[in-house]
């Protein structure tokens, strides 16, 4: 396989995609330096501008407000949070550390969370910024400890005389270890041991002793007076957590189909680092599996990585963020609100007749500005008539791609920019030149936009 292609899968794995520019800067580099490069920016994030507008927010509330004010405070709150989701998603566009910004878009699917209240989303975002690449332990520990979580899960009214299971639950089955590595009896014993594991209104940790059960717990096989802590620790004894992990991290990095004997690979890799997570994804991205031509071009891009690439690569200037708001919930993942904790399916979860249809009009509402007439997803399921009306207020700067491509003919166009933007093949470009427009720009521009309009730009 090329040099060029590898790199550009790289890129659509490990980040969101390429710019001209960016693909001409890393031509020449090896897919050891390309990696080591996505590692070194991960270490070096942009702000979230969002960030001043929740601080200012929060500072003077420290507990929660009454009555009177509760329906402000709740409609505040949601503003601010998907501030925070358009924010997030311009940032995977844009920033400095794309590496890092998928980690935290993995980890936020996996570690699946629901929330409204903004300075509680904004303390997440910072926790999985800070150990996205960091060890799995200190990453379970500060999610164990979150606020949102501790909310969302229910461990908050989690004490020794009437133990609340959710979290532990959760816990095993979802964010460690894995359905058939547990029993009944560890869920029980777990939930006593994170007893008085609470949040104050501003989501900061805080142990309250008076409702921790001190008592002795057995827990996959081992007896003693185990807090919250001791539970994380003995799950990530077992080698079936780092199986676990690596199979979900198969899946979303490499291909929706697992190769066991690869997955099995990772997790040694993952478990004998002592769950160093940045060992294990530089393992995959520098291993020669990664690119093989099964794994190119292999994944439906979710929502957001879908939204996230097209602002990069039409370099997307968005005046209203609101749009990218109502394009997450048209095509079904809006940030901070995962329909349940287990979290979104993915794959061929993301496509329907309703979002494939606004997936593949996506291109033309955004290039042409287009008065968009949206379905919202889960506003369909709940209501069935709601519309959302939406004018998008964004403008494509196409002049990189004139330049580079512009003086070809419209048939050479078309294969090169095919070959900038789809990670899976395509059959179809005989349709890209049909009818264009006279104009050289409107030219590049149409042909673009029936490139991102095919059924293959859905893939990466």
């Amino acid at each position: 396989m090329e040099h060029s292609r590898k790199i550009k899968h790289l890129y659509h794995r490990a980040g969101f995609g390429l710019t001209i520019a960016e693909e001409k800067r890393l031509k020449n580099k090896s897919i050891t330096k390309a990696v080591e490069e996505l590692f070194r920016d991960a270490g070096k994030p942009s702000a979230f501008s969002s960030n001043d507008k929740v601080d200012s927010y929060y500072a003077d509330k420290t507990k929660r407000p009454g009555k009177s004010e509760k329906q402000e405070f709740k409609m505040q709150s949601r503003k601010l949070t998907a501030l925070i989701g358009t924010d997030w998603v311009q940032r995977m566009a844009l920033g400095d550390s794309p590496l890092l910004d998928r980690m935290m878009l993995f980890w936020h699917g996996h570690f699946a969370c629901r929330t409204i209240l903004a300075h509680l989303v904004k303390k997440q975002l910072n926790a999985l910024e800070k150990n996205a690449l960091g060890n799995f332990r200190d990453l379970l520990m500060a999610i164990a400890k979150d606020g949102s979580m501790i909310r969302y899960l229910n461990n908050q009214q989690n004490n020794k005389r009437t133990p609340n299971e959710n979290f532990a639950r959760e816990l095993m089955e979802l964010f460690t270890i894995g359905r058939g590595n547990y029993t009944e009896g560890d869920v029980k014993e777990a939930a006593r041991a994170f007893t008085g594991w609470k949040s104050d209104f501003q989501g900061n940790f805080k142990f309250t002793k008076h409702q921790h059960d001190y008592g002795s717990k057995t827990f996959m096989g081992k007896t003693g007076n185990f807090d919250g802590t001791d539970i994380i620790d003995i799950i990530l004894e077992k080698r079936e957590t780092s199986e676990f992990i690596a199979g979900k991290v198969y899946r979303y990095f490499v291909n929706p189909k697992e190769d066991q004997g690869r997955v099995k690979e990772i997790a040694k890799v993952f478990y004998d680092s002592g769950y160093d997570i940045a060992k294990m994804m530089r393992h995959i991205f520098t291993a020669d599996w990664f690119y093989d031509e099964r794994n190119i071009g292999a994944k439906i891009k979710s929502p957001v990585e879908l939204m996230a690439g097209l602002v990069k690569t039409l370099h997307l200037d968005v005046k209203n963020p609101q749009g990218i708001l109502f394009f997450q919930k048209a095509l079904g993942q809006t940030l901070f609100n995962p329909p349940n904790v287990a979290g979104w399916r993915g794959d061929r979860a993301w496509i329907d007749n309703s979002t494939l249809m606004m997936r593949l009009n996506l291109p033309t509402y955004i290039l042409s500005s287009a008065q968009v007439n949206m379905r919202g997803k889960t506003e369909l399921e709940s209501s069935g008539r709601k519309k959302l009306f939406q004018k998008l207020q964004v403008t494509a700067d196409l002049s990189a791609y004139q330049k580079e491509f512009g003086a070809d003919s419209p048939k050479e166009m078309a294969r090169q920019l095919s070959d900038f933007f789809l990670q899976a093949k395509t059959k179809n470009t005989a349709l890209l030149t049909v009818k264009l427009p006279s104009s050289g720009a409107d030219q590049t521009k149409t042909i673009i936009q029936r490139i991102l309009s095919l059924p293959e730009y859905q893939m990466c």
